[in-house]
């Protein structure tokens, strides 16, 4: 800083100089730079402004006779507008003053901001318009922030947002714009309620003139002073501590923002014990409240009932912004946050609305409103309810750990709810209930303690492209004649089942994506009636879909695979239509029916299970009709048990084992089917098995087109039997059958082979073309193994040899009889299927008539029994 002689030659200099009308100015200022003469805004100011008309006044006063003769002399400028100087005007720039040019260009930094920070903000914002530098300086946003925290105590400048809102904005260095300022006068009509301060700032004027700022010791002072004037848009900032005395019903469109350090809802905090402690009523359409802690917490042993007392309540044809606020209530009935009524329709977002002894936000009677970014959680009672018509749209909430169901819609209660996160609630995270129909868009419910979205007694709802997953109970729970519409979801790793569908529940439940969950991925019992359709149902820890207990239902084009256990379940007493799905892949059977299980299967593609693609049996009676049933482990479809069925028009093919197995007292009727390719036989009958086979075509299967065997007696009427790699029929062990129309040709070991003993009817069959491979072998002096296989084996005589000491189980070809065991004491068995024991080289002597032996020891006598199911039975 310059020295103080320096300094007092400087003012005596400055006290000197003069002006007369027309005169030029004087050297001092004739020699400076012209860029330095240059204002700001108002280009000239007069004399007088600067030698008395300015408060801070930075020359030296002359006496009074003098100022005021020479303050006649000058003219001022009309501001704004910018004067053009003549050579008659009096006025000069303040540059071209000596001690405006040491102000402006010598005086350094830091002597102004010391200077600048005694200013209140309006003569900081006049001396911001007398040149730039000086502009630069009082501009400065250390000496803004400090002004503002004396006067609103924010931490960071509050800035608001477009349309009804305000957030705290962190400054960067750098920056051009000075959000504390711009903050200071966006606040700056506000009133101020804080408490004992109106008597500090009235007591001491003089340091605080020229601020215009009112204060209040309460909130109802401070709102009733806005009403009475009639001030537009008013704002009222309630600043630190805690107001209880009266209870606050506004009507009118008030903003009122907490105002205090720190965490601002912390320090600001409005609480009763008794009526509703903040009430937004008719005529508030556009107030605003942010920033403050409401709590409503009455006396233990109060005696008045609270059930219609709240935190925060919002009433008919209002629509108030609650923005940033706490809000709990300690009150063991009612809610925390309650809007009601037709009108009513505030936004309340980012509010934490959590910790309560009953529900958090409770929406009735026809209101709606906007609820977005709330914290919700751990609250006694529902997290929302939404109940008789209202209708709120409810976005990106977070509604968590309630000791009761995340949100409840009941009586009616409709409502949006779009990317809400709830999870890990006691109850259901979603539920609908008694008429209520709202619509869930894209929310992720995960983790609940029971179900994740629960709907009953005659609710419904749309359920859209959410997340379902890790809820302890079913992912969804439709029931009591509910009927909502589950569409697009990812249903996961849920505890139990994916959806359960019971007590005559409905829906429509489409393009969901269900999979890995511990029970079935749907499950369909006691009267329901929905409708499945393309959905993924897969990698179930369990089935894919059960159905039970008289369940029905339209299931079709779904794709249902990698499950577990069955793809699909049909048992006790149900009827569902499965039309055009994909069922493939399971490690058990793709559709089984036990247990009187019915229904209808058409035009499905079952294929590659570890067992039968379709299982029936014990009083099933499905109808099995023009479905592809191929590519499977075992067997196409397995009968028994007592199974039913009416198996038409479908095709059956590629199997491991039998097309169609009939076994154990079971009566099926096969209709128009065609049955090829397999790798084992066509149809097999078996173990008591009967039957209807009528208008068949059985072609191209490896073993016998179709083999009866073990007391079984089914009808073949008019079917086709050709060109098989083995018999077109075969009758074995005590078996017989009607064999009525049939046309048998083509076939490698001829058309009927008859074992001993077997007396079948026959009428009206022809049989043509087959060749006689078993008679061309034994004629050419062979071994009947060089046409046989493990699971393949022609019908012979075959006999056993005492001398090799051979068991009821192995059988010896009468080639080797004759070349082999020529001389050995041998026995004729009887004429059935078999391959040679000789030839496979399971016995002692070396077969002479055959090449390499094999690790087979048992003569096998029919085709590979099926694998049968034996899944798990989970309600």
């Amino acid at each position: 800083m310059a020295s103080g002689s320096a300094r007092a030659t400087r003012l005596r200099v400055r006290s000197r100089i003069r002006f007369s009308g027309g005169s030029s100015p004087q050297p001092l200022a004739q020699n400076l730079p012209l860029s330095l003469v240059t204002p700001l805004e108002e280009g000239r100011i007069s004399l007088a402004e600067i030698a008395g008309g300015h408060r801070y006044d930075l020359r030296r006063k002359s006496s009074p006779v003098s100022s005021s003769s020479e303050s006649s002399n000058f003219c001022t400028p009309t501001p704004p507008k910018r004067t053009r100087r003549s050579k008659s005007s009096n006025c000069v720039p303040l540059s071209e003053v000596a001690g405006g040019y040491y102000l402006q260009n010598e005086l350094p930094d830091e002597v102004l901001l010391k200077i600048f920070s005694y200013l209140l903000e309006f003569d900081l914002s006049n001396v911001a318009q007398t040149s730039k530098r000086l502009n630069t300086v009082a501009n400065d946003n250390e000496l803004w922030k400090r002004l503002y925290q004396s006067v609103y105590e924010y931490d960071f400048p509050l800035i608001s947002e477009e349309g009804c809102s305000f957030k705290f904005v962190q400054p960067r260095s750098g920056e051009g714009e000075n959000l504390w300022k711009k903050s200071f006068k966006m606040l700056y009509r506000a009133l101020h309620v804080r408490a004992s301060y109106a008597a500090e700032y009235d007591s001491h004027p003089q340091r605080y003139i020229g601020r215009n700022v009112k204060y209040f010791d309460s909130v109802n002072a401070a709102y009733f002073y806005a009403v009475d004037t009639n001030a537009e848009n008013p704002m009222i900032l309630i600043h630190s501590g805690t107001y209880s005395r009266k209870y606050l019903v506004f009507d009118a469109p008030v903003t009122l923002i907490g105002a205090g350090p720190g965490n601002v809802s912390d320090h600001v905090i409005i609480e009763r014990q008794s009526e509703s402690t903040v009430t937004f009523c008719e005529g508030a359409k556009d107030a605003y409240l942010g920033y403050v802690t409401l709590k409503f917490s009455p006396s233990i042993g109060s005696s008045v009932p609270h059930h219609k007392h709240y935190a925060l309540e919002i009433t008919n044809n209002c629509s108030p912004t609650i923005d940033h606020c706490v809000i709990r209530s300690s009150s063991v009935v009612g809610a925390a946050v309650c809007v009601s009524g037709a009108g009513a329709d505030p936004h309340i977002r980012r509010c934490d609305i959590s910790d309560c002894e009953n529900v958090g936000l409770y929406i009735t009677d026809y209101a709606q409103g906007t609820y977005e970014d709330c914290e919700i959680s751990r609250n006694a009672l529902a997290g929302v309810w939404v109940k008789n018509h209202a209708n709120p749209i409810m976005r990106g909430n977070h509604i968590h750990h309630g000791r009761d169901v995340g949100i409840f819609t009941f009586d009616n209660g409709i409502g949006y709810f779009e990317n809400n996160e709830i999870h890990d609630n006691r109850i259901a995270g979603f539920e609908v209930k008694a008429g209520a129909n709202p619509t869930v868009i894209k929310c992720h419910i995960h983790h609940g303690q029971t179900g994740g979205i629960y709907v009953h007694e005659n609710g419904r709802g749309q359920f859209l492209e959410n997340k379902i997953h890790s809820n302890n109970f079913a992912g969804i729970w439709v029931t009591s004649n509910s009927d909502p519409t589950i569409r697009k979801n990812e249903i996961f790793n849920g505890h139990q089942g994916g959806v359960y569908i019971f007590g005559e529940g409905r829906g429509l439940i489409e393009f969901n994506d269900i999979y890995g969950n511990a029970l079935a991925g749907i499950q369909i019992r006691t009267n329901s009636n929905p409708i499945v359709r393309h959905n993924k149902i897969h990698h179930g820890q369990h089935g894919g879909i059960y159905v039970h207990e008289k369940g029905q239902g339209l299931i079709e084009e779904n794709e249902v695979y990698s499950n577990t256990l069955a793809g699909v379940w049909i048992t006790t007493g149900s009827s569902p239509i499965l039309r055009k799905n994909r069922i493939h892949s399971g490690k058990q059977v793709g559709v089984y029916f036990y247990d009187n299980g019915h229904g209808t299967l058409e035009d499905n593609d079952i294929f590659n299970h570890l067992y039968s693609g379709v299982q029936i049996r014990t009083g099933s009676n499905p109808v099995i009709r023009r479905n592809k049933i191929w590519g499977g482990q075992n067997g196409g479809i397995l009968v028994y048990n007592g199974g039913l069925g009416m198996i038409e028009h479908n095709e059956i093919f590629d199997n491991a084992m039998a097309g169609v197995w009939i076994k154990t007292d079971s009566n099926p009727k096969l209709k128009h089917n065609k049955i090829h390719d397999g790798r084992d036989g066509g149809v097999c009958i078996f173990n008591g098995g009967r039957g209807i086979l009528e208008l068949n075509d059985i072609f191209r299967n490896t073993q016998a087109g179709v083999l009866i065997s073990n007391q079984s007696n089914p009808t073949l009427r008019n079917n086709r039997i050709f060109d098989g790699q083995a018999a077109g029929i075969e009758i074995t062990n005590n078996a017989t059958a009607t064999l009525e129309g049939n046309k048998i040709f083509n076939n490698k070991f001829g058309g009927l082979c008859l074992a001993s003993g077997v007396n079948p009817i026959l009428k009206g069959n022809k049989m043509y073309n087959n060749l006689n491979m078993v008679e061309k072998v034994v004629s050419n002096g062979q071994c009947l193994y060089k046409i046989s296989s493990y699971t393949s084996f022609p019908m012979h005589d075959f006999y056993r040899c005492q001398t090799c000491n051979t068991t009821d189980r192995n059988a010896i070809c009468i080639n080797c009889i004759k070349t082999c065991h020529a001389g050995h004491q041998v026995e004729f068995i009887r004429h059935d299927r078999f391959f040679c024991d000789c030839g496979a080289g399971t016995l002692n002597n070396s077969c002479q008539l055959q090449g390499e032996p094999t690790q087979d020891t048992d003569t096998l006598y029919d085709s590979a029994a099926p694998m049968e199911s034996h899944t798990l039975m989970v309600n």
